[in-house]
């Protein structure tokens, strides 16, 4: 059970981490100071409960705690060899451990443990890091707070900053807390309750300052022609731009996009000194870290037409991995970490809004948030004085910090298809919800496509939210719905690397009892809608550039001559043959496209479970809760095809070790002779 000190500890952290005003994902830490008994001698020692490293505040756990002895952390001060070899420190932690000291300590255990006070809270609220980065912050930090917050001048988290810390502690008995340059806040108090408040205090107050004292146009004036686009053309625009952006965010190495049209971005766009303020780059190291050092600027206003944007962002992006290169050339050490990739995290287009790139939806998501988060900054500190952030050379001493590699080299092993967006239509039942589920437990961003719009909203909601999944409601017979469906794609993950054509019906009638209506309707949702659907995928794919793969779920029936089946037989035997067609058109732009043919999928079936199943029985002269069964039994392995089956094939085809695999159909059929492939 938790000790009172550790709850008290979680829910400070929670109240605070839960407002983004506070601090941003992820960012900063809190700690707690208390006697427990060690449970060798029974004796009561002194332990420190700190955030650990890669912890989100309010979300955090128990298990999400560093726990330390505070004597040894505090006699590490004893045998510190200095700034220069600062880093030594982190490994020292090791031997302070209690127990089996429970998550990774972070670098800013140091300032936790040494500066003396019970409760501690380091945070980066965006007013904060305004005062910390204004050009003449430790005036204004005198200004605002008077003796009751002291001023610490940049430098980089790690042991010597909690010395420093520390030291201004005991030479200001009146402060509650400091502002660091550059950075962020540091509050403490002898209760739980009371390092809160002060916490609170600093923040609000620097608000406050801000709001009062501040100019009421730190950006300027709004430029002529910049103002946002109206929405629909906005998202519109958005859409077009993102599969470009991700593609050309990806030269290094995959990403997933987010796309943030929010008024604060749109403003801060179109404003006059927008240019010069993003040039200057973040300054809080969680900012930057996740930002990159700047953004890419489009330097177009939002009237400029489709093609002159899309011209312009693949100039600056050539110039934006050169100027990247040259910064990490002009800071590298022979002992630095290689360059990680010289993409933008960042891409700002006026008029449009703000793109977003990282290695999975979240991490995507969090850097527009920090990005955000910087604009917050930048406002505040020109409203103030001038915005001043830390120079590169600090800034390339985090970015490529030995620490900061073994911290990302600690980081699990991506799954198969992490980075990948997945469309699969049809899939809010049967096979299609296998499938979405599989590809997802994959690491693929899934956007469940399907004409029941309540059932996918439930499977993207089962499957892990906005975050991983994204519900579009959509009939394939309809050329706009796709291209909406593909839109709304582009608006959530960046564009669509995997789309699965599933999306189907069936009926069973001999041929004279065939209409026209039936032919038409399962022509239109199958061999038309996979048609609709791939064009459309080939268009966003083409354009992104990163390749991709099309899966049909076609069918054992495109090959295989059953009864009274005329329709549905000659529907998938034109799906069989798009899957060639395609797999020799589109294989010049790196899109693989393959199929899988199963047998009768019953159970689970939304096709079986909405009549075919009972028409299908009654050809063969079984019953309805029989057909599974007789399927399996005419098959040579005698094993009864599920969706999961058919999701196992999809993933086969995409997750990699099939990479020079395309024009292939695999059967998933338990062995049907009549089926097999000539």
């Amino acid at each position: 059970m938790s000790s009172p000190e550790v709850a008290a500890l979680l829910a400070r952290s929670h109240e605070l981490g839960a407002d983004p005003r506070n601090t941003n994902y992820a960012g900063g830490n809190a700690s707690a100071k208390a006697e427990a008994a060690d449970p060798v001698t029974g004796r009561p020692v002194p332990l420190m409960w700190v955030k650990g490293s890669g912890g989100d505040l309010g979300t955090l756990t128990e298990a999400g705690l560093a726990v330390l002895r505070l004597d040894r952390l505090r006699s590490l001060a004893g045998v510190y060899p200095g700034a220069d070899r600062e880093d030594e420190m982190v490994g020292a932690f090791d031997y302070c451990l209690h127990g089996k000291g429970g998550a990774a300590p972070s670098i800013d255990t140091a300032m936790h443990g040494l500066v003396d006070a019970a409760h501690i809270d380091h945070l980066h609220p965006d007013a904060g890091i305004a005062l910390a980065t204004a050009a003449d912050g430790e005036a204004l930090t005198k200004e605002c707070f008077g003796n009751r917050v002291a001023w610490v001048p940049w430098r980089r988290p790690g042991f010597q900053l909690g010395l420093d810390i520390a030291a201004v502690k005991r030479e200001n008995p009146a402060a509650i807390g400091v502002i660091l340059g550059g950075h962020g806040i540091t509050a403490w108090g002898a209760t739980s309750e009371e390092c809160k408040a002060n916490s609170l205090h600093i923040i609000r107050t620097a608000e406050d300052f801000i709001a009062r004292r501040g100019k009421s146009e730190p950006f300027g004036p709004v430029l002529d022609g910049y103002a946002a686009l109206p929405e629909d053309e906005r998202r519109r625009r958005a859409a077009a731009l993102a599969p470009l952006l991700r593609g050309l965010a990806s030269a290094d190495r995959p990403q997933v996009g987010h796309f943030d049209d929010s008024g604060e971005v749109l403003d801060f766009l179109a404003r006059e000194r927008h240019p010069h303020l993003a040039a200057l780059g973040t300054s809080c190291p969680d900012h930057f870290l996740r930002t990159k050092v700047r953004p890419l600027v489009l330097d177009l206003p939002p009237t400029a037409s489709f093609d002159e944007v899309a011209d312009r962002l693949r100039e600056l992006h050539a110039a934006y991995r050169d100027d990247y290169r040259a910064y990490y050339e002009r800071f590298a050490t022979p002992d630095s970490p290689p360059m990680r990739g010289a993409d933008p995290a960042i891409v700002l287009v006026p008029g449009v809004g703000m793109f977003s790139f990282g290695k999975d939806k979240q991490t995507a998501r969090v850097a527009g948030e920090f990005y955000r988060n910087a604009i917050n900054v930048m406002r505040g500190a020109e409203a103030l004085s001038r915005y001043q952030p830390i120079d590169e050379s600090e800034k390339f001493r985090i970015e490529y910090w030995a620490l900061e590699e073994a911290k990302l080299a600690r980081m699990p092993a991506p799954r198969p298809l992490a980075t990948r967006v997945a469309l699969v239509t049809g899939a809010a039942s049967g096979i299609g919800k296998a499938t979405a589920r599989r590809l997802s437990a994959e690491g693929a961003c899934v956007v469940v496509a399907d004409v029941n719009a309540p059932d996918a909203e439930e499977l993207a909601g089962e499957l892990g939210g906005p975050d991983r999944a994204v519900a579009v409601a959509v009939d394939v017979t309809d050329e706009e719905q796709i291209a909406a469906a593909f839109r709304s794609a582009a608006l959530a993950f960046g564009g669509v690397d995997l789309v699965v054509n599933n999306a189907g019906l069936s009926i069973s009638k001999p041929l004279l009892e065939t209409t026209v209506r039936d032919w038409d309707l399962q022509h239109d949702v199958m061999a038309r809608g996979s048609f609709l659907v791939s064009r459309e995928a080939a268009r966003l794919m083409t354009e992104q550039g990163m390749g991709g793969d099309i899966v049909y779920i076609a069918s054992k029936n495109a090959v295989f001559a059953g009864p009274d089946n005329v329709a549905y037989g000659a529907t998938k035997a034109d799906q069989a043959h798009q899957v060639r067609l395609l797999a020799a058109e589109l294989g010049a732009h790196g899109i693989r496209v393959n199929g899988v043919n199963p047998d009768g999928v019953v159970r689970g079936s939304g096709i079986f479970a909405g009549g075919w199943a009972a028409q299908r029985a009654a050809v063969y002269g079984v019953e309805e809760d029989k057909l599974g069964e007789f399927y399996a039994q005419r098959t040579i392995l005698k094993r009864e095809v599920l969706p999961e089956h058919v999701a196992a094939a999809v993933f086969a085809l995409v997750g990699g070790d099939l990479s020079h695999t395309t024009g292939l159909h695999v059967p998933v059929d338990a062995g049907v002779a009549a089926a097999f492939l000539r």
